[in-house]
């Protein structure tokens, strides 16, 4: 029988939306068992963001799999206590993104549990962290991206733009990972838990390091460029006779001559005082830009990309989303799997680093409520857990 890092470790989680379940399904892939509690009737609310996982949602369907769900009206006292003995009983790790203050309000915060249980860890989501004049404040994906300056460096000269995926929730819930798993391993030594706090607003402002650095001490910062480098040129998609679209990314000036010379079959540009470094080439990016432009036009993409291949130069297609379910490097590579749900199988990925003796369980996405009776009526001391009613 395989053994996971997590087994035995178990997770109660009050959560929501992206940050807090796409957190615990890591656990969940590591092999802890983790126990959602929602809401009775509509649940966790990601559950009605769309139908198109096959009458699923797209956003439950992918933060989801491989837990346990169980229903509470946590705004009845008996269910919050229910929910405060189940993580005494049985949690080493409790983790919530609920609105700023109520997991305390409930009796459910570090500061209340540690007391019973000193080897408890609690990791706390939320949008600003704990403290500070922001605290209070609701905040979703899309807002974090716009604090955390994302938004300004992202889109076109003319219009900003949202990262097409959750970024600051993404960022929120692999750093709250991170930590849970450190705290296990300190909890080793010590056989003490600890509190943990996750901003979404630090962890998307640490991913903007290098933006941040670039525009220090009142510099400018780095252009919005669309789909193209901000301060690497070329680099960036350029479209080909043919109808396609190839990016391609040059990242020194070995490249740069390899590039003139064997893709766009003019070595007189190598030397071309105008491209003479990747200051220049930034800055001429237009002029640069019509060169390739006219280069590729009487070319296929199968052309394109064996010059390049050929040149040593870096290049990818512009897939769309039914190109990335086929694509032959997942396929070739065996990275898909099945999963259980309540409409049937479903197609899921592995998880990066995982393969053979070390692949996950991948447990199915549970339906609202599956799991309340053999949670809530299994024992689980002298005492056990029992629902009223």
């Amino acid at each position: 029988m395989t053994v996971r890092p997590l087994d035995g470790i178990t997770v109660v989680t009050l959560e929501h939306a992206v940050a807090a379940p796409f957190a615990t399904r890591q656990l969940a892939d590591l092999g802890a068992r983790v126990i959602k509690v929602e809401r009775p009737l509509v649940g966790d609310f990601a559950r009605s963001y769309d139908d198109r996982a096959r009458g699923l949602s797209s956003h439950f369907v992918w933060a989801n799999r491989g837990k346990e769900s169980v229903t509470l009206d946590l705004k009845q006292p008996r269910a919050a206590e229910l929910v405060r003995q189940l993580v005494l009983e049985r949690a080493d790790v409790l983790v919530q993104n609920l609105a700023p203050g109520a997991a305390v309000r409930l009796g459910l915060g570090y500061e209340a549990l540690v007391g019973s249980k000193p080897s408890l860890i609690v990791c706390d989501i939320s949008g600003y962290g704990d403290s500070g004049p922001y605290r209070d404040r609701k905040a979703y994906d899309l807002l974090v991206q716009a604090e955390a300056g994302l938004l300004a460096i992202t889109g076109t000269p003319a219009e900003p733009s949202k990262a097409g995926i959750s970024a600051a929730d993404i960022a929120a819930a692999m750093y709250a990972c991170q930590r849970v798993l450190a705290a296990l391993i300190e909890r080793g030594r010590t056989g003490r838990g600890q509190r943990i706090d996750i901003s979404m607003l630090e962890a998307l402002t640490e991913w903007m390091g290098y933006p941040l650095y670039y525009a220090m001490d009142g510099q400018q910062p780095p252009p919005r460029a669309g789909a193209s480098h901000a301060t690497i040129a070329p680099y960036g998609p350029f479209p080909i006779g043919d109808g396609g679209t190839v990016i391609l990314g040059l990242q020194n000036e070995r490249e740069w001559a390899a590039f003139c010379r064997v893709v766009l079959e003019r070595a007189d540009l190598v030397d071309d005082a105008r491209f003479a470094d990747n200051a220049r080439r930034a800055g001429a990016r237009d002029e640069l830009r019509a060169l390739i432009v006219e280069a590729f036009a009487p070319l296929t993409v199968e052309e394109v990309v064996d010059r390049l291949e050929r040149a040593g130069i870096a290049s990818a297609l512009m897939n769309d989303l039914a190109d990335v379910w086929s694509h032959p490097q997942l396929a070739g590579r065996d990275r898909w799997r099945e999963i259980g749900s309540p409409v049937g199988p479903l197609p899921t990925l592995l998880p990066p680093g995982s393969s053979g003796d070390g692949e996950p369980p991948l447990g199915p996405v549970p339906g609202l409520g599956d799991d309340t009776d053999a949670v809530l009526r299994a024992p689980c001391s002298s005492s056990g857990i029992r629902p009223r009613g």
